[in-house]
């Protein structure tokens, strides 16, 4: 139970889950029938793996929220950044990566990938990994301090200083928030580039894309599956509540829509994250005389410069 301050330490996986009839749910393991699944070995894995860590708890998401209860789905997603931010460590299980031997893209924290080096990554099965496409993993890799990858049979590939170079080419994050010694921190980052990062990520339900980043931008709002589109209307609407950066207005429609027929991109607000594909060179910058909160209404929104 990760309820107040009390908790004891606890390590948390990240993966991409199977289909639904392979992974292990709350009540199933309650009833002890989740043995005989293929997900199950992945639990026991992690639980090893927890031990040999020093660490007699573990939390990983597949069975330990009782998705047959909304009050508790919804807790559970909006507290999740914080869940995970607080763990000892995170195992990173990639079940589509094999271990490659000696990879030339493992380097120093402090050092870059040359041309042939990024040619060798983005060719390996860690590149291509699923993990690195989904979009509630984004919020659990910004939310770690301590990140330990592993491949498909548990070998480690190593920890996220030892890939560092490797993940910030892959994801586009900026080095100095992945690189926790940096002293930089998500606040510091423009609202439009922390949206890039999710720009190509993908989830299964499209209310999802809205859900799994709201960490990233310390938000909570109820979760209403249904709305569809609409719940990143409503989270760019909770971000405007808490931010004085502007641009989340930086966004642009994605090339294969057609603007002229879709009517959803005549709006202010942007309707998915793939609109702020282009925002990640954009940097953070305050208006010295906005002494005068933003206001969003039926008739738009209210900037007093």
């Amino acid at each position: 139970d990760l309820i107040g301050d009390q908790t004891p330490p606890y390590a948390i996986i990240s993966h991409t889950w199977g289909p639904d009839d392979e992974e292990v749910t709350f009540q199933e393991l309650i009833t002890g029938a989740s043995k005989q699944k293929i997900g199950y070995a992945k639990i026991q894995r992690c639980g090893e793996q927890a031990l040999q860590d020093g660490l007699q708890y573990f939390w990983i998401d597949t069975c330990s929220i009782d998705k047959l209860s909304s009050a508790e789905l919804s807790e559970a997603i909006n507290s999740m950044f914080k869940w995970y931010q607080r763990a000892n460590v995170c195992y990173v299980y990639l079940s589509d990566v094999t271990a490659e031997k000696n990879p030339s893209w493992i380097l120093p924290s402090d050092e870059h990938l040359e041309e042939d080096e990024q040619a060798r990554l983005e060719n390996s099965s860690f590149a291509k990994s699923r993990w690195f496409t989904r979009g509630w993993t984004l919020q659990e890799l910004l939310a770690l301090k301590q990140i330990q990858f592993f491949d498909r049979n548990w070998t480690r590939l190593g920890n996220l200083k030892d890939l560092l170079a490797a993940v910030v080419h892959i994801t586009k994050i900026d080095k100095n928030v992945l690189d926790m010694t940096q002293g930089w921190f998500l606040s510091d980052i423009c609202i439009a580039r922390r949206l890039s990062w999710a720009a190509k990520r993908q989830t299964t339900r499209i209310e999802d894309q809205a859900y799994c980043p709201m960490g990233i931008f310390n938000v909570r709002m109820p979760l209403l599956y249904g709305e569809g589109a609409h719940a990143f209307v409503r989270l760019q609407e909770e971000i405007l509540k808490n931010t004085d950066n502007d641009s989340f207005l930086a966004w642009d429609v994605p090339s294969h829509i057609d603007r002229e027929t879709d009517r959803r991109y005549e709006r202010l607000l942007a309707p998915s994250p793939a609109c702020f594909e282009g925002g990640n060179k954009l940097i953070k910058t305050v208006l010295a005389d906005q002494d005068q909160p933003w206001s969003m209404s039926n008739l738009g929104l209210t900037i007093t410069m």
